[in-house]
Order: structure tokens, then C-alpha cells, then sequence
């Protein structure tokens, strides 16, 4: 299931990066990407806060998550000029801290959003 929904969100980030083009803050991507998501019939969270468990106590915001598609792929939105090891990483700690099996790095500041896009697996 995790490989059909990352499907449709590297095609809908195409088409917004197409119909945007790159350069705009990242809140305007996770803005456009959840209503084309949405508009399809995908549940999508959007800045959903995700509790961390500390020391056998729940945290209640350990982070936000930018994008979570039907409770199955985590999606980390950028505007950078390059994505870095750092990005990466933090995505992957996002996975491990939620259990989620696959997550989506997505720069919408490259010429071709294909050259932007980062599939980070956790055990899948």
C-alpha cells in the first residue's frame, strides 16, 4: 500500500511543481500538495503533532509532521537550495519515532522536482 500511495504523491508533487514552479516558501507547497492530495480521496494530516515516548513518558509534541498520507507515509516537505545529509537523517529519525515504514523528502527548489524527491525507507 505504502508503494501505490508514494506513487500518487511523487505524481501530484510533478504536477504542483509544474504548476508552481520552484522558489516559494514550503508552506505554500504543503498548502497546494494536501488539497490535490485530498482532492483525490486520500486522508492527509496535515502539521499533525506526533507525541515521542521519553523516558517511559509520552511527550505530547515531540514534532510536527508535514504531510502524513492515510496514516501509512510520512512526507517532509523542503525549499532548499540542495538537500542535505541532515534532511535525510531527520526523516529517518521521523519513521523510527512513529514506526511508519516509508517517508517522502520532497524539494520543491529544484529545476525538475525529480531531482528533488527522496524516498527514505524504514524496515519495509
Amino acid at each position: 500500500m505504502e508503494n501505490y500511495l508514494s506513487k500518487i504523491v511523487v505524481d501530484t508533487c510533478y504536477q504542483v511543481h509544474v504548476g508552481l514552479g520552484p522558489g516559494l516558501f514550503e508552506s505554500v507547497y504543503e498548502e497546494v500538495l494536501h488539497y490535490e492530495l485530498c482532492l483525490q480521496g486520500l486522508q492527509v494530516k496535515r502539521q499533525s503533532p506526533v507525541p515521542i515516548m521519553w523516558r517511559g513518558v509520552e511527550m505530547k509534541l515531540g514534532f510536527r509532521a508535514d504531510l502524513i498520507v492515510e496514516d501509512l507515509v510520512l512526507i517532509e516537505i523542503k525549499s532548499v537550495k540542495s538537500l542535505e545529509l541532515v534532511h535525510k537523517k531527520q526523516l529517518m529519525t521521523y519513521l523510527k519515532l512513529t514506526g511508519f515504514k516509508l517517508g517522502l523528502l520532497v524539494n520543491f527548489n529544484e529545476a525538475l522536482i525529480k531531482n528533488g524527491i527522496v524516498r527514505i525507507v524504514n524496515n519495509l
